[in-house]
């Protein structure tokens, strides 16, 4: 949701139409959105949207970046396994639920044959996801939770990889199992463990399905 009116008029109008873009491609889906049905839903003329943006996607981009800003708020638990938790369930909620995350879709399937949205995402967007993605990492490697030679990197892309592929790819369910699984990984403070040193549990049946 985008508040706040600090910088009067045209800060208002700004943000009707971030909210209006993110409504409508949550109702309609990103394919039918228009300039003009943005417009008439923020209650603005078309020259003022044109003043700020150059197409839907740029305000859909600009409105997810805000909304993520927002809505991923990184929990603090103090531990490393609930922080990850916290946060994996919040990513889970915002990407499958919010109309931030319907915009997020729009944007991904838009970008397989959009080489300059993708360049964007790549460049604008995903870097602020990811940086958001390792704040429980980092948390946990200054609180001595995690080895001093885990490779941070590795570890984040174990924990929010399986999430967007499900949410992005296949259609599967976020499962809480899958989730458990996810922190457990994490926890190891390693990428994975290799073959026969545990025996597998339910949670690692579900990273293993």
């Amino acid at each position: 949701m985008h508040r706040g009116n600090r910088h009067g008029r045209s800060e208002a109008a700004r943000e009707a139409v971030l909210q209006a873009a993110d409504d409508l491609v949550a109702e309609i889906g990103y394919a039918k959105v228009t300039i003009e049905g943005i417009a008439s839903r923020a209650g603005v003329a078309k020259q003022t949207i044109y003043r700020w943006w150059r197409s839907k996607t740029d305000i859909l981009v600009d409105a997810f970046t805000a909304d993520s800003a927002q809505e991923l708020t990184l929990p603090d638990t103090g531990a490393f396994r609930t922080d990850l938790r916290a946060h994996l369930d919040e990513l889970v909620r915002f990407l499958e639920v919010s109309d931030s995350g319907a915009v997020f879709r729009a944007l991904v399937g838009q970008a397989q044959h959009d080489p300059e949205l993708a360049a964007r995402l790549r460049a604008e967007v995903l870097p602020q996801l990811r940086a958001r993605d390792r704040v429980p990492f980092d948390r946990a490697a200054a609180r001595g939770e995690l080895p001093a030679e885990a490779d941070v990197d590795l570890l984040v892309d174990q924990a929010v990889g399986p999430i967007h592929f499900r949410v992005l790819v296949t259609g599967e369910p976020v499962t809480p199992a899958l989730l458990d699984a996810l922190v457990t990984r994490a926890g190891q403070g390693q990428p994975g463990t290799p073959p026969g040193h545990e025996q597998p549990g339910a949670a690692d049946a579900e990273l293993d399905r």
